[in-house]
């Protein structure tokens, strides 16, 4: 898995990138409760924004972490938008990519740059 300094994540398997928002991401915007996804098939450039979820706090742009075509979006989110709230990276995930530019993975946090680059909750 790996993340952007927006608080996106990526996972890549045969090609095809999941994305989601990061449990930090999810935290500080709070619930939840309304999510415009990309339309299937849309074609994206990394860091071009391609989704927007409201919160009761705020709104945020969500952006692609790579270039590619959107293959995927996660329909049962319209039901259970808490979902994103409960298990951002994993049951929350918004959309998948296919990736065009393998290359941009590389430009992208691991693990341990992400949480280095989170604010310290001291």
């Amino acid at each position: 898995m790996k993340f952007t300094e927006t608080h996106e994540w990526i996972n890549i398997e045969n090609g095809i990138g999941t994305v989601g928002i990061t449990h930090h991401a999810q935290q500080e915007l709070g619930e939840v409760v309304y999510l415009e996804l990309p339309a299937v098939g849309k074609k994206v450039k990394a860091g071009e924004e391609v989704a927007v979820l409201e919160s009761t706090k705020a709104a945020a742009d969500i952006y692609s972490p790579v270039s590619g075509e959107i293959v995927a979006i996660n329909q049962r989110l319209h039901d259970f938008i808490h979902e994103i709230n409960q298990d951002a990276q994993t049951q929350g995930w918004l959309f998948k990519i296919k990736v065009t530019q393998p290359d941009e993975l590389d430009q992208l946090l691991s693990r341990e740059q992400y949480l280095e680059f989170l604010p310290s909750n001291d």
